[in-house]
């Protein structure tokens, strides 16, 4: 595993959960490998209590499991539970956009096109960490815009599950067809259409779900 650099106080639990998000999420901690709290520990310059409370929210989120012998593991990927997971970030998103499109302003709107252009750069250069960060910030407009913090709430629980599997099956993904789906997205924002840009966000995230679950689409 690659040296993480050392963690300031304060809230310690959250910087090295963060931390330890992001690695299993890009797969840089990959699924099964197993990782040990106190070698975690000596890594990020910590104590253990703040890693073990880390990873008991992991382990709550089901991104690791524990083991015997205070070592922990990283769970596998779960195709059904990736699928389930994809319909609850579907409709979460989906109810985003029909709260967004009703006020959302030129400003939001234009957030979106950078991002989207963004992230057909990415996709040109193949590079899967930036892709997946301007897709977040894309959705991120609509999650704001919507003025309910509590559908991003819900949403943090699940999405690691979704992206993890959109990084290890990146090769497999059209981007091209989701860089049209969301300029049909935002051109129904910028009509104030809520209901048209509710369906085509969540249809959005249906189509990338079945692309990586893989099924055929209808």
């Amino acid at each position: 595993m690659k040296t993480i650099k050392t963690i300031a106080r304060p809230a310690l639990r959250d910087q090295v959960y963060e931390s330890l998000k992001k690695a299993i999420v890009t797969l840089e901690l990959e699924p099964g490998q197993r990782i040990m709290d106190k070698e975690l520990a000596a890594e990020f310059g910590v104590s253990r209590t703040p890693v073990r409370e880390a990873l008991k929210r992991l382990e709550d989120e089901g991104l690791v499991e524990s083991l015997p012998g205070s070592q922990t593991r990283i769970t596998q990927i779960h195709l059904e539970e990736a699928k389930n997971a994809f319909t609850v970030v579907a409709a979460l998103h989906g109810l985003a956009a029909r709260l967004a499109a009703i006020t959302i302003s030129e400003e939001d709107i234009q957030q979106m096109e950078e991002s989207n252009d963004q992230l057909k750069k990415a996709l040109e250069n193949k590079n899967v960490l930036h892709a997946v960060e301007a897709d977040d910030r894309f959705h991120g407009v609509l999650l704001e815009a919507s003025g309910n913090q509590e559908i991003g709430l819900a949403l943090e629980r699940i999405m690691s599950k979704v992206r993890r599997l959109e990084f290890s099956k990146f090769s497999s993904l059209d981007g091209m067809k989701s860089i049209e789906e969301h300029n049909q997205i935002i051109s129904a924002c910028r009509a104030k259409n809520a209901s048209l840009a509710s369906s085509l966000v969540e249809e959005n995230w249906l189509s990338l779900g079945r692309i990586l679950v893989g099924e055929s689409q209808n």
